[in-house]
């Protein structure tokens, strides 16, 4: 049985999330969580909280089987853009640039190996 956790307007842009996501899925949960663990990408904490949840999620749906048991995996990962905010920056000779502050959503299904 897979469990589900998502992540919604999460200001990182898609492209940096989705080189981190790439790494994790389809790799076991505990190998997963001490790589986020330890990633120095700014984008790994809210992804090791995420995973966390995920795997909180499955533990209260089997009621109470430990998930290191199972030896639940990271069955699919994905990233899709949100809103963007968009802003205004001063340039030369009274011109302005346009700036796009990116976010994303997240959705993180685990389920047991098969």
């Amino acid at each position: 049985m897979e469990a589900v956790a998502k992540l919604k307007n999460y200001p990182t842009s898609p492209r940096r999330m989705r080189l981190l996501a790439d790494e994790i899925r389809g790799i076991g949960v505990e190998k997963a969580l001490a790589l986020l663990e330890h990633h120095p990408q700014h984008s790994a904490m809210p992804l090791f909280k995420l995973l966390k949840s995920a795997i909180n999620n499955w533990e209260q749906k089997n009621e109470g089987k430990s998930a290191a048991d199972a030896g639940l995996v990271v069955k699919t990962l994905f990233v899709d853009g949100a809103r963007s905010i968009k802003r205004m920056l001063p340039a030369p000779q009274g011109r302005a640039y346009r700036v796009r502050k990116r976010s994303n959503h997240v959705t993180l299904i685990v389920d047991v190996k098969n």
